[in-house]
């Protein structure tokens, strides 16, 4: 095989498969290959992949079956991600064109793994169970200058039963707190305002290092005393780890925005005990009293599984309930879909598509009004923006967003990227508010 001088990296799933894409893209790029944004250019091309969901797997497998069927294609193909870690050798056994197959925990072996396969022209498969290499964060091929995601736990040891993640990335391993504190002030350097802390579990962050002394709301006071870091946000946080601690912080902290992610997935208790969820929606709805008694501003997103195994119509009503009640900002929701490996596999999945479609319908149609009446409260106030970059449909106009995650787009040239401004909304179009600066 020929040495590759152009990469092309496809990313599927989660926030910290962005990342990590970012990571494989600057190892690449120290190795001295060049980035492009068409796949038709690449010589070498990376499908980092998702196992969280059914339909995400058949996506990558649709088309790394369509690459198969092209035989002029001389370019390297490697598959890493989840679906690396779910499948292993079967997804070599499926499709044989592939080169090398590399886990979520083995990214830091990319250049040995190629160098291998170019040297041997057979495949490789590298899919270790558990994180144990610290990556260099600081060398991944960020495009957006004003935010940056931060990884600072990787794995998770909840096992909800119908998750593949504890499977796919192992068990939790933290970051040290000094290693975070000192990649944030590096990306302030280079400019990046607003920096997104990632975990599975954020809320477990130092659990497994009990010696250092640091939890999950101590970094965050770490990072909040930081120049240059205007904002700090976090995802995901489990409802049980959530602290008193936390909830503080999120109120007392200049930087920390007043949005919380706080997946609940179903209503029903019944069915949250046979996801092995850990709380009741009882236990969930007095975190949630709490947190918003001491933060009185804050907004939640959430996660919510529609259709998981043996759910009724009742308990489904439930679910409804919640996103009634809670009015979150920002809900995620899908239709359940068995993953292999997984307890809820044991299951029969006897919920029928149809109803789970239009279950999914009936959420979504609950949570628009919801969504429009939030931002129409929001008309004729003042709010701050980040300016994150040039509006694509009108040039004359920036985009950015408010601290609680809602799109605003105002009158503005380039040279307010990264600043933070005040926004006076004047109209709501659709999702988005529209505003001019004060």
């Amino acid at each position: 095989m020929k040495q590759p001088k152009t990469f092309y990296v496809r990313t599927y799933g989660c926030q910290m498969n962005e990342l990590d894409s970012d990571v494989m893209a600057g190892q690449l790029i120290q190795r001295g290959l060049s980035r492009v944004e068409n796949e038709a250019d690449a010589d070498l091309l990376l499908f980092n992949t998702c196992s969280i969901r059914d339909l995400a797997e058949r996506k990558v497998m649709g088309k790394l079956g369509q690459l198969g069927k092209n035989p002029s294609k001389n370019a390297i193909i490697g598959v890493t991600g989840c679906m690396a870690n779910a499948k292993k050798e079967t997804l070599l056994a499926k499709l044989p064109h592939i080169d090398f197959v590399l886990g979520t925990n083995n990214l830091h072996h990319l250049n040995e793994v190629l160098d291998n396969v170019m040297a041997s022209g057979k495949p490789e498969v590298r899919t270790d169970t558990k994180f144990t290499f610290e990556l260099d964060y600081m060398a991944a091929d960020r495009n957006d200058g004003v935010s940056a995601y931060v990884s600072i736990i990787r794995g998770c040891d909840k096992y909800c039963t119908y998750c593949v993640v504890p499977y796919t990335r192992g068990p939790e391993v933290s970051r040290p707190p000094e290693h975070i504190v000192e990649e944030c002030k590096k990306l302030a350097e280079k400019g990046t305002r607003e920096v997104t802390l990632l975990g599975q579990n954020v809320n477990s962050y130092g659990k497994d290092q009990k010696e250092w002394n640091t939890r999950f709301h101590d970094l965050l006071y770490q990072i909040d005393k930081i120049p240059g870091i205007e904002r700090i946000r976090f995802m995901t946080s489990h409802p049980i780890d959530i602290t008193k601690e936390l909830m503080e912080a999120v109120r007392d902290l200049p930087s920390l925005c007043e949005f919380v992610h706080f997946p609940i997935q179903s209503g029903s208790s019944r069915i949250l005990k046979k996801m092995h969820r850990i709380y009741t929606k009882e236990q969930y709805m007095e975190k949630v009293a709490m947190l918003k008694e001491i933060v009185p501003n804050v907004t939640l997103g959430t996660d919510i599984i529609i259709g998981f195994p043996t759910e009724t119509e009742e308990e489904f009503q439930m679910t409804c309930d919640v996103m009634q009640e809670i009015e979150y900002s920002v809900a995620f929701l899908y239709t359940y879909s068995a993953r292999q490996g997984t307890p809820a596999m044991r299951w029969k999945d006897d919920v029928p598509e149809e109803v789970k479609d239009e279950r999914l319908k009936r959420l979504s149609e609950l949570q628009s009004p919801i969504f429009r009446k939030q931002r129409l409260a929001m008309l004729h106030d003042t709010v701050e923006v980040l300016v994150e970059k040039q509006n694509f449909k009108d040039p004359t106009y920036m985009k950015g967003r408010t601290r609680c995650w809602k799109n605003v787009l105002f009158k503005g040239d380039q040279s307010l990227t990264g600043t933070l401004q005040r926004v006076k909304i004047h109209t709501v179009q659709n999702q988005t508010l529209i505003g001019d600066i004060v």
